[in-house]
């Protein structure tokens, strides 16, 4: 196969405040928070590092001008940006990040030649087949680092379970209805716990208390992967997920989303994984049998990460598309 071209590309800061603050201000960032890394930056790594371990041939980010006749181009950026400029006739396998929903860029494959754009999940790319078409949507998961996100034999299990907060929408009240009640269950069972709510931690945080938890308790309305959930099933932690099965985000409606959308909190899960509730009352009723599995050992997650969403398998997938419009 010829050289593969990956693009990581997201729209330049501009000076807020005063001239020059678009290079203060993340310094001040970084040496507040730390250097973090979003989940699209995560998905390009990853995406690197899986070609590295299959030794392909890529470059990142070459200008657009160099790209060759026949030289595949897989662009995963953030926002329009990463598409501007862009005049080669080679195809290009597009996605993830470059908009919302799709009723925002209704003309991606008119304004430039692309061939695929890309979605982690079924039900994400269920969104965006009425608009582009089945042909040219196709499911890309992410691969996870196993070697980093492994369980550690050295490592005491302080709690016994880690609550993961990453509830998105009508915080206040979805806090009040569900995750205290959850949090007193816990107290009542005499269970031991700690909460870490994202956006809010540093990575090595996450990684030392996924160490030192037996399961986690997962709070989000719906995710397209969930690269969080995914890197503690990776480390062997099994996972009690909250999944409403529909589609929360308020500015649905604004995008001509009438009718409930399926959707998924944990679109990468079997029985291995753990268990799910989507209310309170089924936190309540399912509580016990996930403990009683969880000190069984029923749990695999690990397992499950391993047969389906390691670095080499989603480059293997992705290599898989490549081939499919470059053939």
């Amino acid at each position: 196969m010829n050289r593969i071209h990956l693009y990581f590309r997201s729209q330049p800061a501009t000076d807020r405040f005063f001239p020059g603050d678009r290079y203060i201000i993340p310094a001040l960032r970084k040496l507040i928070k730390g250097n973090k890394v979003s989940g699209i930056e995560k998905v390009f790594i990853n995406l690197c590092k899986g070609f590295d371990e299959l030794s392909v041939d890529y470059d990142i980010n070459l200008p657009f001008k160099k790209i060759q006749p026949g030289e595949p181009a897989v662009v995963l950026g953030n926002g329009r940006y990463a598409l501007q400029g862009y005049h080669q006739p080679n195809p290009v396998i597009a996605g993830i990040g470059l908009m919302t929903h799709p009723s925002e860029w209704p003309g991606l494959f008119t304004d430039y030649p692309v061939a695929k754009y890309l979605q982690h999940s079924v039900w994400a790319n269920n969104v965006y087949i009425p608009y582009y078409g089945t042909a040219n949507c196709e499911i890309w998961p992410a691969g996870v680092n196993t070697g980093k996100w492994a369980p550690s034999a050295n490592t005491t299990k302080k709690y016994d379970i880690l609550v993961y907060d990453k509830i998105m929408w009508d915080k206040d009240e979805t806090r009040k209805q569900l995750k205290a009640p959850i949090l007193e269950k816990l107290n009542k069972l005499g269970l031991s716990y700690a909460e870490i709510t994202y956006g809010d931690y540093k990575e090595a945080k996450y990684f030392d208390l996924l160490q030192q938890s037996k399961a986690m308790i997962f709070l989000c309305e719906h995710e397209s992967q969930g690269f969080a959930c995914c890197e503690a099933m990776a480390t062997n932690v099994p996972v009690f997920a909250w999944n409403k099965g529909q589609w929360l985000d308020p500015n649905r409606f604004a995008w001509g989303e009438t009718e409930p959308v399926p959707a998924s909190s944990i679109p990468f899960f079997d029985t291995r994984c753990g268990m799910q509730f989507k209310n309170m009352e089924g936190f309540e009723a399912s509580i016990d049998q996930f403990w009683h599995t969880l000190t069984t050992n029923g749990f695999k997650p690990r397992e499950y990460i391993l047969e389906n969403i390691t670095l080499k398998k989603s480059a293997q997938k992705m290599l898989d598309i490549i081939n499919s419009v470059y053939s």
